[in-house]
């Protein structure tokens, strides 16, 4: 079932019914991080997920350096 936003019928990006996961396992936030990461490679953008300009997945490989700093705790 999808819940539309009476306000903004015409251009809802996003679904309202959104289910939150709890990161408190390492396990759980690299499963996530690797789902977002190859969002670009399964669309056809790129080969390979570092590649992609506008996400952090550089900052995994090496020593290179995305656009947004990232702070690994």
């Amino acid at each position: 079932m999808v819940i539309e936003n009476n306000r903004n019928k015409d251009f809802q990006f996003w679904k309202q019914d959104n289910h939150p996961i709890e990161l408190n396992h390492a396990q759980i936030l690299d499963s996530k991080m690797d789902y977002l990461h190859q969002n670009p490679v399964r669309a056809g953008l790129v080969r390979e997920e570092k590649d992609y300009v506008f996400s952090s997945g550089i900052d995994y490989y090496g020593n290179d350096k995305g656009l947004i700093r990232i702070d690994f705790l």
